[in-house]
């Protein structure tokens, strides 16, 4: 099993800054693809960013391209989502996600999932 912790998510204004972290435990993960995805209310979970623990490859969705990145500590076993430039329309419930292998745009690909976090973007 797997499992994944988020912290970092708050309220902050148009334009600010956020860190997500995204704590993985449990088994070894070298060969995990991480995916950070987000649901705003009355709308579908969609993919952000996606990066694999091993190589140095990362997929973004064009909504957050240029604003947002995702990076890995392997070291910490921790993933982090820096989001910049925030707009209201960012405003939604991000989770964390694990699959084996390559990275996915698809929430259905995933086999397991942190309990998600806030982020509020006020204008």
């Amino acid at each position: 099993q797997v499992q994944l912790v988020e912290s970092g998510g708050g309220l902050v204004q148009a334009g600010g800054s956020l860190r997500l972290s995204c704590a993985v435990s449990g088994r070894t993960v070298s060969n995990y693809a991480m995916g950070w995805f987000r649901q705003a209310p009355g709308k579908e979970r969609e993919f952000v960013s996606g990066i694999r623990w091993s190589g140095s490859s990362t997929v973004y969705a064009d909504s957050v391209k240029g604003r947002f990145t995702i990076s890995r500590d392997n070291a910490k076993n921790t993933v982090y989502l820096q989001m910049s430039s925030l707009k209201p329309e960012d405003t939604a419930v991000y989770y964390c996600a694990a699959r084996l292998t390559w990275v996915s745009r698809s929430n259905y690909d995933y086999d397991y999932w942190g309990q998600g976090i806030q982020v509020t973007v006020s204008s």
